[in-house]
């Protein structure tokens, strides 16, 4: 036969669970904030030039293609053409 937990200890399971939990949040600040644990990068200025770097050549002026009607042409009388074929066998 199984036990029911009561609500007491599922109550007390729970804060220890937390008191767990923020004990470790709290072990982990403390150690980020250890002195010296910082690294400092100092740099110095350092003079940079270049050259803006273009394509060789000239550029192409291109107009765009006009529109142009479509060379496909929808065949309007297309069923009954092929119901008059199918007729025919």
């Amino acid at each position: 036969m199984k036990k029911k937990i009561s609500s007491f200890t599922s109550q007390a399971l729970v804060i220890a669970a937390l008191m767990a939990a923020t004990s470790l949040w709290l072990s982990v600040a403390q150690a980020q904030d250890i002195p010296g644990s910082e690294t400092t990068y100092d740099f110095d200025d350092d003079l940079v030039t270049g050259d803006l770097v273009r394509p060789d050549g000239e550029q192409l002026i291109v107009r765009r293609r006009g529109r142009r009607a479509s060379l496909i042409q929808i065949r309007e009388h297309f069923i009954p053409e092929m119901l008059k074929s199918v007729e025919d066998l």
